[in-house]
């Protein structure tokens, strides 16, 4: 083992072949190049994050989409700008939920029955709600034992992560009708009380 480590030690170590010099320098003034363009950009999606910070926190809606798990500004907005914000547009959560795409459709033909994922749908409104499922696990214990559930029941993470999401939408839904903030035991507090009953 040991003799085969210094063969590879000495073939590593020995000379390698080389482009010439004209090569070389154009393939470091390609990468000089990209860094310039990264570093542009990433001072660019800066200076945009922090307009949209200061915009997004003066919309009338904006405390109660933050107060909800796993959204931050960039988030928030996302998902605020692909609902829309008409007061009236969505007359009830299944409504929303239809509209995002995160409800499921079940299909029956007879002794069988599938539920499959809508692919017809707001693939960018779909992204962010598939993101903030994924991110909302960390901050919410009922986001995490909802998720947990359902990979319990035999889903799998992608498919657990869109059954969180559509539950997250619904409960988005309830606060922007009542235009009140995210509370956990009223987001979950039923599920609690069901594993409780289911117990004993």
């Amino acid at each position: 083992m040991e003799q085969r480590a210094e063969e590879i030690q000495q073939a590593l170590r020995a000379p390698q072949l080389q482009g010439s010099a004209l090569v070389a320098t154009a393939m470091g003034s390609s990468v000089s190049a990209t860094v310039a363009v990264i570093e542009t950009m990433n001072a660019q999606v800066a200076e945009l994050a922090q307009e949209l910070e200061a915009h997004f926190e003066q919309h009338p809606d904006a405390e109660v989409v933050r107060s909800l798990p796993g959204l931050g500004t960039i988030l928030s907005a996302r998902v605020l700008g692909e609902f829309g914000d008409a007061p009236n547009r969505y007359a009830t959560a299944k409504c929303r939920k239809n509209y995002a795409g995160t409800s499921p459709i079940t299909r029956a033909s007879g002794t069988k029955q599938i539920v499959l994922a809508r692919h017809a749908r707001n693939m960018r409104l779909a992204d962010a709600i598939y993101l903030w499922a994924f991110a909302s696990m960390n901050p919410s214990p009922g986001a995490r034992a909802f998720y947990d559930y359902r990979r319990a029941a035999g889903d799998t993470h992608h498919a657990a992560l869109r059954t969180l999401g559509n539950r997250l939408v619904g409960i988005l839904h309830g606060c922007l009708i009542s235009h009140t903030t995210y509370d956990e035991s009223t987001a979950w507090g039923h599920r609690a009380e069901l594993e409780v009953t289911r117990a004993a």
